[in-house]
């Protein structure tokens, strides 16, 4: 276990909270999945947001799910405040999903990230990849599922829920063609990474893997603030972009590629055996 994995085991959800003031704590969030303090014109003044897209930069509101080592959320947190680097390097840590599309003839559904994106702009990933926001839907404990925050099954209903609604808001997908009992939950890898040369951000989630297969042609209608460009490939169509040097790679997508994801893409009518709880450390 490197030193980095040790300082996030040893934080508790108090140790936490008092570390990061601005989380809020999980017993007293409002239910609204955006930040409620968040100040346009705070933004606008803030030196890390020097030079990036106005909407990139009020997406930064949005309340992701603070999460202690063993994946229990703790509060909410901005997804600015997630993805400051210095946060990360002193152990927060926050919940997310990636979520892999593939069509009828078993091609994998790629996105290259929007330049306007604020962290890693301009790469190549898989179809979906974003947040759970910390708001009961997303939490997965909305009263009719019965769940509580620490259950996993709780978890991955919020994180389909998620993957559905950014779906349609990066590639235009509409949510009738993304049925929730459709999706498929594989399991959960924990990664860190740092995004550009500058330093001031970066990643570090738990990441929640989920597989939809479709039946029938998605109909996309791409956001481009989102979204730069996409493409349906097959596995050899990938390695050979893999060996393609003037492509760049989010790290989260060359980390499940490397580990799982073409087991998997051999595997496809027989997931089932590779779905675990565990979460893999890759740090």
């Amino acid at each position: 276990m490197s030193e980095y994995e040790k300082l996030v085991k040893s934080l508790s959800g108090a140790d936490i909270l008092e570390r990061w003031p601005d989380v809020t704590p999980l017993k007293q969030i409002s239910g609204v999945p955006k930040s409620e303090g968040s100040n346009d014109d705070d933004n606008n003044k803030d030196t890390l947001f020097e030079g990036h897209d106005q909407e990139q930069i009020k997406l930064m509101d949005e309340l992701c799910i603070v999460l202690d080592y063993e994946d229990q959320p703790v509060g909410a947190g901005t997804k600015k405040l997630c993805h400051i680097m210095k946060n990360i390097e002193n152990g927060l840590l926050h919940r997310a999903f990636s979520l892999f599309v593939f069509d009828r003839n078993n091609r994998l559904l790629l996105q290259q990230r929007a330049d306007e994106k604020i962290t890693f702009p301009g790469m190549w990933t898989n179809t979906c990849c974003s947040h759970p926001l910390c708001f009961s839907d997303e939490l997965g404990v909305s009263p009719q599922d019965g769940y509580k925050t620490t259950d996993l099954a709780a978890g991955i209903v919020g994180a389909k829920r998620a993957a559905q609604r950014k779906l349609e808001h990066e590639l235009g997908v509409p949510v009738d063609q993304v049925a929730i009992e459709d999706i498929q939950y594989l399991t959960r890898i924990h990664y860190k990474s740092g995004s550009g040369a500058d330093g001031k951000w970066g990643e570090h989630e738990i990441d929640y893997i989920l597989i939809l297969r479709t039946s029938q042609d998605l109909s996309i209608n791409a956001n481009y603030n989102e979204v730069k460009d996409y493409k349906y490939v097959s596995e050899a169509d990938l390695q050979s972009m893999f060996e393609d040097k003037s492509l760049v790679f989010t790290p989260w997508f060359k980390l499940i590629c490397h580990t799982f994801l073409f087991k998997w893409w051999r595997n496809l009518d027989n997931l089932d055996k590779f779905r675990d709880d565990s979460i893999h450390r890759l740090l």
